[in-house]
């Protein structure tokens, strides 16, 4: 299940190239043992990433790490 969905979310269909002059949205969040972001334009996801935390920044409040 999570193969497909990554494999869906990585093809062209969903990422796509910005269109210069069009404004971005970051959409972040972020929990006590990771965090993860997306890049969009109106609907479009343009680039998306997430990662664990490091331990040092577990000490670190949510709306820092976001």
């Amino acid at each position: 299940m999570f193969l497909s969905l990554k494999e869906l979310l990585t093809t062209a269909h969903i990422l796509t190239i910005s269109v210069e002059g069009e404004a971005f949205t970051v959409y972040c969040d972020a929990s006590g043992v990771g965090l993860g972001c997306v890049l969009m334009q109106q609907v479009r996801v343009i680039a998306y990433t997430s990662r664990q935390i490091k331990l040092h920044e577990c000490n670190y409040p949510t709306h820092d790490l976001e």
